[in-house]
């Protein structure tokens, strides 16, 4: 006599059915998601990322970070997140509070040693993404935004898959190098039905600070170029900053917010502006 065979619900599937719910529902708490990426590693994507989220929390938004670079997470380093998840009761776990308005989850956090290198294959790496989705409770946020690394690789698109409702914001140098990986970024996007927010060009060029001439030492033009030729949206350009990078070493990309004079900050300012205003 043949088996029957039937359709009944697997463990696994009753348990991805409910961290799925877990995940719509915390979703649903957060009116924007905004994924930044990059078709070519080394263009300040993560920085991009905290210092919009920091001027984005300096404007009285409620805003996550969540860092979804597995391998090589600079979120912590930048923003020297000095502690770990805050568990105020059995089964709540919520985001590093790094100031009233803004919270931070990357892998870094949870690992003893921060120079371990992490091997993980694919599925292990949609897992851990979903669970800091499903799993910690980041409250009411009118931003989160999502660092992944570069290229188009299981971390965006479990990003796209889980949040569908995410926008892009990519990010390139002028150089075509970096220019012809972030094309397929934005086919990327298209292929997966994702919202192109636009592009930013970032080292547009360093202001000498002594004689405050102009250096464009990666050129300059060639992101709102691509991104005219690509019909997407242009953001802004955002220029190399000695300040930027000191401070991102140390960790203290919030102190460079005070200094209205930078020409980098000018920058960023009419960026954020453009991503408030939709």
């Amino acid at each position: 006599m043949s088996k029957v065979k039937t359709n009944a619900a697997t463990p696994g599937d009753l348990e991805r059915d409910q961290q799925d719910k877990m995940i719509e529902a915390n979703l649903a708490r957060v009116e924007r998601k905004i994924l930044v990426m990059s078709g070519k590693g080394g263009v300040g994507k993560s920085t991009v990322a905290s210092y919009i989220s920091l001027l984005l929390s300096a404007k009285g938004y409620k805003v996550g970070l969540l860092d979804v670079d597995l391998h090589g997470p600079s979120i912590p380093r930048l923003m020297n997140v000095q502690g770990g998840f805050d568990m105020p009761e059995e089964g709540v776990v919520r985001p590093y509070r790094f100031s009233e308005n803004l919270s931070i989850v990357s892998l870094e956090m949870v690992l003893g040693d921060k120079d371990a290198a992490v091997i993980w294959r694919g599925p292990l790496k949609i897992s851990a993404i979903r669970q800091f989705i499903s799993d910690i409770d980041w409250g009411d946020l009118d931003y989160l935004i999502v660092d992944s690394p570069p290229g188009t690789g299981d971390e965006p698109l479990t990003v796209a898959q889980t949040i569908p409702d995410a926008e892009a914001l990519i990010v390139t140098t002028p150089q075509e190098i970096s220019l012809a990986d972030v094309r397929k970024s934005i086919n990327f996007c298209r292929q997966v039905d994702m919202k192109i927010m636009g592009v930013v060009e970032n080292m547009d060029g360093f202001v000498c600070p002594r004689c405050g001439e102009k250096v464009l030492i990666f050129g300059s033009g060639g992101g709102k170029k691509m991104a005219a030729q690509m019909d997407v949206p242009f953001i802004g350009e955002i220029p190399l900053d000695t300040e930027m990078v000191k401070m991102g070493d140390k960790g203290r990309l919030d102190t460079l917010m005070e200094k209205d004079e930078l020409e980098i900050n000018m920058a960023y300012k009419k960026i954020v502006d453009r991503i408030v205003k939709g």
